[in-house]
């Protein structure tokens, strides 16, 4: 029991079943052997297998009798521990009757076979649940206890995260969680980010970086300046979201929800009147009640009602582990269906970050490079840092930088002259320059007015955008691009990603029309999924029928706006949330079908008298137990 990691309610209830399970079989097998009705004679033969069998039934059903006690109070009559307490007390009854009448005693042991393997597919149900929930509670567990607040004479006070407020500063030490988002502004350590992004790989942070709620300090102390309430966190914002993902019903689970609400009152009527018209016809009150208290076990929707909602929680759980969270199972029912991925190209597609690209003519690389970054060594322009980041050495001090607004930098040291910049410096300088081919932005790059090549800055693809992309139009999707970069740099980056198709040159409300023309044109049954960072684009994440947030970790908009979020900022988190969809869903149908076709077979079989309780026992918990295990298969282990 230990292996299994039993919860301590799973581990009580198992040795309970273990407990009256022993006691049945023991008295079971007594009674095929020695039969217990004949201990005595007369209408009192039935009292000892009777005394022998209540036992067994209290041990193994008290709370079945009390929540149907409990709900019918309420007005919440028609459930399944009304059904087994129906059915079970009514074979008892039964019983009893042939007892007194002189009949072969038949129904003691049935009910309590009934409840026995109801109370096991009421664990396998708990067990099941709890496993899913494990991969969703290492989430739960990233909700700071408290903050080290840092007051103004330099003492720390220990206090509820809440009470922080955005300008303070709060202490970590290592070991301790970070309590609010903020920006470190002493010390330098680092943060094991696995509770919310799924990844392994520690992040390393120093002043000036900026942290998020839930992650874990692990080597040194940071004092850290909130820019954020806790209300407003990551840490809460991803806590709501798990919270109540659960609310968001697919279209199976409502359909389960109101077949259940109905089905189970008519099946009582059913049964009822199994009883009493061919009772009342036949005068065999014993066969027809027993027949209809078959039906009533083998009723009851203990298979479709556990299983279908425990499969689409453990999709979400299994989501949940690799980085993925969803926010409900209508999602995660919609993403089984997604055709058309439509995707934001900056931040998602690409990394966002400007790098080196490419340097004309390439045999001069090197001198071009060294005189760029000379002119750009103290400039903290994207640009800038991206060619002194490519250069890689320390550049050659003692140049007078002057920085010419929309134009670039010219770098003087006694006679000489460096011109970094744009073509407006080289035509105001009098310096003749070629336009090199290629795409995107050019640093044009002079000495003492002597033209000496260019360098291509451009957004670096992202390792797996080809990988995943590939896997998208391998499945017949459509994958579409929407940019606000000019037609050039469009095409070149949907040529090397492998995209079916682009747009370029759009402002953020643009994508939106292009989003709708989409929506608007799609098929009965397309699913249209925007994919971007969730910050410029949350009015399309919110408009497309699936909405992906790339990089959740820290940006609010992606968790507020979209409808699936890859913690890891990974794209192969796409294609993962499709596989475990798409898996969820096979479950769900196959449970579906399953139940329902075993229930209908043995409810005509049991109304026609071929099948006895036993089958019907079958019939309702063993279906449930095979329901459940197969809908744990969602939460097993994926390649990502």
């Amino acid at each position: 029991m230990k292996g299994l990691s039993l919860s301590r309610k799973d581990r009580k209830k198992l040795i309970r079943i273990a407990i009256a399970l022993a006691l049945f079989l023991a008295i079971f097998i007594t009674d095929k052997i020695i039969v217990l009705g004949n201990a005595f004679e007369g209408p009192a033969a039935w009292v000892l297998p009777f005394c022998l069998y209540l036992a067994v039934y209290l041990i193994i059903g008290y709370d079945v009798l009390w929540r149907a006690i409990r709900n019918i109070v309420r007005g919440q009559v028609f459930d399944e521990n009304f059904l087994m307490c129906v059915a079970t007390l009514g074979a008892f009854a039964l019983a009893i009757y042939r007892g007194v009448t002189g009949q072969e005693i038949e129904g003691f042991d049935e009910a309590c076979a009934v409840l026995l393997f109801y109370q096991v597919g009421e664990w396998f149900q708990s067990y099941a649940t709890g496993r899913s929930r494990k991969s969703i509670s290492a989430l739960m567990d990233i909700r700071p206890d408290y903050a080290n607040i840092v007051r103004a004479d330099g003492t720390t006070e220990k206090v509820d995260p809440s009470e922080v407020k955005i300008g303070d500063t709060v202490l970590i030490n290592p070991g301790e969680k970070v309590p609010l988002d903020g920006v470190v502004v002493r010390g330098q350590s680092t943060l094991d980010t696995k509770a919310l992004t799924g990844e392994s790989l520690p992040r390393d942070v120093e002043t000036g970086g900026e942290v998020i709620s839930g992650c874990v300090n692990l080597t040194s102390q940071l004092e850290v300046k909130v820019n954020k309430e806790f209300y407003d966190s990551t840490v809460s914002k991803i806590l709501e979201l798990v919270e109540n993902a659960s609310s968001q019903k697919s279209r199976a689970e409502n359909f389960i929800t109101k077949f259940a609400k109905y089905y189970t009152p008519i099946v009582c009527t059913v049964a009822l009147l199994l009883a009493i018209i061919p009772g009342a016809i036949t005068a065999d009150w014993s066969t027809w009640v027993y027949r209809a208290l078959s039906f009533l076990v083998v009723s009851c929707p203990c298979a479709l009602v556990i299983s279908i909602p425990l499969s689409f929680f453990a999709g979400i759980g299994a989501a949940s582990r690799y980085g993925i969270l969803i926010k409900g199972s209508n999602y995660l029912e919609k993403f089984n269906k997604a055709n058309t991925f439509v995707f934001d190209k900056t931040g998602t597609l690409t990394k966002g970050n400007f790098a080196v690209a490419g340097i004309v003519p390439e045999e001069r690389a090197e001198e071009i490079l060294q005189l760029a970054a000379i002119a750009e060594r103290n400039s903290n322009h994207p640009i800038a840092r991206s060619i002194v980041a490519r250069y890689g050495k320390d550049a050659e001090g003692g140049y007078t930088l002057t920085n010419v607004a929309g134009e670039g930098i010219i770098a003087q040291k006694g006679s000489d002259r460096i011109y970094c910049g744009n073509e407006k410096l080289m035509t105001a300088n009098g310096i003749e320059y070629s336009v090199p081919d290629g795409v995107g932005t050019v640093v044009y790059v002079a000495k003492n007015g002597q033209y000496v090549g260019s360098i291509f800055i451009a957004d670096e693809i992202k390792s797996e955008t080809r990988q995943v992309i590939g896997k998208l139009n391998g499945m017949g999707c459509k994958t579409i691009m929407l940019t606000g970069d000019n037609q050039k740099i469009a095409a070149n980056v949907a040529a090397e990603t492998g995209v079916t198709g682009y747009k370029a040159s759009l402002l953020p409300q643009n994508k939106v029309e292009e989003v709708e023309k989409l929506l608007a044109e799609k098929n009965k049954g397309d699913v249209v999924c925007f994919v971007g960072d969730g910050i410029n684009d949350a009015p399309v994440l919110m408009r497309s029928d699936v909405g992906i947030a790339m990089g959740g970790v820290g940006s609010d908009a992606a968790i507020e706006a979209s409808d699936i979020v890859l913690m890891k900022d990974d794209l192969k988190g796409i294609s993962l949330a499709k596989r475990i969809a798409k898996k969820t869903m096979a479950i769900v149908m196959q449970n579906i079908v399953f139940s329902i076709a075993v229930k209908v077979a043995i409810l005509v079989l049991s109304a026609f008298g071929i099948t006895n309780m036993w089958v019907a026992v079958f019939g309702d918990v063993g279906v449930a137990v095979l329901a459940i295990l197969n809908a744990m298969r969602v939460n097993s282990r994926y390649e990502s």
